[in-house]
């Protein structure tokens, strides 16, 4: 198998970029999904976990397909989250710092005057990264035109899927049901998702990253048994022991992370949460300062940290334990990037113990005590 990209076939003019990205090595999702995509005629299924590479593996045969001559929306990539989006537009941009295609790329999301978003559809697009929601929006107001779209992505469609975007992801689909091909990435692929690529996937061709092969080895999994009214007292303990370090603590709930916020605030650690009932403006000034190093401690929910790429995390903590077993992945895998080491640690309660057993059983993972 291919260990470059250049023997994946992707052009010098994108290599330099990436080189300066630290991008070196293509990942497993890369390498299955990359000869294919850039074949062009078929349509596609990678299944695999966000933090494997899959902006890459679907960002790099776009862009070395885009015709920059014709000015016109090419490919329509759909995601759940407007920080995801950002985090797309951003990457894609990066990607083409020395290429001699002129690609333009805008993300359209809630959260923002749609107008100024319609304004910057004005202009020449080949790109567009949209949450669902806003796409229906802009589609009704007819303000964009998806009639030359040869490419549509559908990234963590099972994360659309779960935040109801079911029936805008159909009428998408079904806008634009012509001369199109579509490539799905998804962690797991539920019952309402096989339902979409029986109706609108023509026989696609499927890779699929197996668990084992996802395991970051770099991460020290760790739980700790706590009772309930020790919790605030044994974090505080954690972030005063660890106070050079950066982390993100995760809550099940909006109400628990801003709860948890308040109470840390409290005792004096500098610290903020972020959920999606802050207003944009609001959630872009506290991931400013989270990823400019100047706040220490991010409070999150597993939606509001969707897209969420900081370098640099030495810890991740389970403050609460998701309420799915992939998002434990999700969580976890913010931590120990680019070769670095991370923990990543869960509070559990006495009686939820077999929970960590069931993690480590179907993630492959040994998660060792934390105080032994």
């Amino acid at each position: 198998m291919a260990n470059t990209f250049r023997d994946l076939g992707i052009s010098e003019q994108f290599i330099q970029a990436l080189e300066e990205n630290n991008i070196i090595k293509p990942t497993e999702i890369q390498k299955l999904a990359i000869p294919y995509l850039l074949k062009e005629g078929k349509d596609f299924i990678g299944q695999a976990q966000t933090g494997t590479g899959k902006t890459a593996a679907f960002g790099l045969p776009v862009l070395e397909q885009i015709d920059a001559n014709s000015k016109v929306i090419q490919v329509l990539i759909l995601c759940p989250t407007r920080e995801l989006g950002q985090q797309i537009a951003k990457q894609l941009f990066k990607f083409t710092k020395y290429s001699d295609k002129k690609i333009f790329t805008e993300a359209v999301y809630g959260g923002e005057k749609i107008d100024i978003q319609i304004g910057r559809l004005k202009r020449p697009t080949h790109i567009v990264v949209a949450t669902p929601g806003r796409l229906i929006d802009l589609l009704e107001r007819k303000a964009i035109n998806l009639d030359h779209v040869k490419t549509i992505i559908l990234d963590e469609a099972d994360e659309m899927l779960s935040m109801g975007f079911k029936k805008d992801i159909d009428k998408i689909l079904e806008y634009t049901n012509g001369q199109r091909y579509t490539w799905l990435f998804s962690a797991t692929i539920p019952a309402a998702l096989d339902d979409i690529i029986k109706s609108y996937m023509d026989e696609p061709f499927k890779v699929e990253i197996r668990k084992e092969q996802l395991v970051n080895e770099n991460i020290d999994h760790k739980y700790m048994v706590v009772d309930l009214k020790d919790k605030l007292d044994l974090l505080s303990r954690f972030l005063k022991e660890n106070s050079k370090a950066r982390g993100i603590v995760f809550c099940r709930t909006k109400k628990n992370a801003e709860l948890l916020s308040k109470q840390l605030y409290a005792r004096n650690f500098k610290v903020e949460a972020i959920h999606g009932d802050m207003g944009q403006r609001d959630r872009e000034k506290v991931m400013r300062a989270f990823k400019s190093e100047r706040l220490p401690i991010l409070i999150a929910t597993d939606i509001s940290a969707r897209g969420i790429d900081v370098q640099n995390l030495n810890y991740v903590i389970h403050y609460d334990l998701p309420d799915q077993m992939e998002y434990y992945t999700h969580r976890s895998g913010r931590t120990a990037r680019g070769g670095r080491k991370g923990l990543s640690l869960i509070f559990i309660a006495p009686n939820d113990i077999d929970k960590v057993k069931d993690l480590e059983a179907n993630l492959n993972i040994k998660i060792r005590n934390f105080n032994s």
